[in-house]
């Protein structure tokens, strides 16, 4: 039972990593930059949200199988093949998760005041300096968020995983995937054991996003000028 749980940890570890950094880019773009067919990238970004896992899962299966563009040029140039390993779970993981993590980005970039990013422009920072020390730590609390709710997302991931990874004990069997094939074969035991785990973590994942929210709401009205000031009274 073990196995399961420490394969689908370093998937959604893995998956949310990519996410973060992938979304922190696409987010950052789409939250200040105005281009023509904007409303018809977002709507692409965000359709794995809506989309059945298993249209993702066949669509990646299409794309990275040995025939398809991806597959065919990493089996001729590397010879290796992403179908079928915990790669693949990854980029399923990866995929359907993303949009959550993209919407908080976005959102959290969007909140943050630009005006005092062009106060750093005026001062001679560089962009990325900004982005670091202005917009990165203003942004953040959303970001977190993104990155939580994504990790939750992927651990939970079942259908596109099942399509391009398969069910491969010790190599490709994550924890949805072990409970679907312990019911079906019966053995209901490890199947109880494994729900009560992922959704131990899960929760677990939920409530920590939650706590820190409260808390770091609670920091900021302590020590926001009105508290302040009503305290000195």
């Amino acid at each position: 039972m073990l196995d399961p749980v420490i394969l689908s940890l370093k998937v959604a570890l893995v998956a949310v990593a990519v996410d973060f950094v992938i979304g922190l880019a696409v987010a950052r773009t789409m939250a200040r930059k105005e281009f023509t067919g904007k409303n018809l990238v977002e709507s692409l970004i965000i359709l794995p949200m809506v989309l059945p896992p298993t249209v993702l899962g066949y669509g990646l299966l299409i794309l990275l199988g040995k025939r398809g563009p991806v597959g065919s040029f990493l089996l001729e140039i590397f010879d290796t093949q992403l179908v079928f390993t915990w790669w693949a779970a990854v980029i399923a993981s990866a995929v359907v998760s993303f949009p959550l993590m993209y919407q908080s980005a976005k959102a959290a970039f969007a909140a943050v005041d630009v005006s005092l990013e062009q106060a750093a422009r005026t001062l001679g920072a560089r962009e990325l300096r900004i982005f670091l020390t202005v917009t990165l730590p203003l942004a953040w609390p959303g970001i977190l968020a993104g990155l939580v709710l994504s990790f939750a997302r992927a651990l939970g991931e079942f259908g596109a995983t099942l399509m391009v990874a398969g069910n491969i004990p010790g190599k490709t069997q994550t924890i949805p995937l072990a409970i679907y094939f312990a019911v079906e074969s019966g053995d209901t035991t490890a199947a109880r054991n494994l729900v009560v785990v992922i959704t131990i973590l899960s929760f677990a994942a939920v409530f920590w996003l939650n706590w820190w929210s409260r808390n770091k709401i609670h920091s900021w009205k302590k020590g926001s000028p009105a508290h302040a000031e009503s305290g000195d009274s």
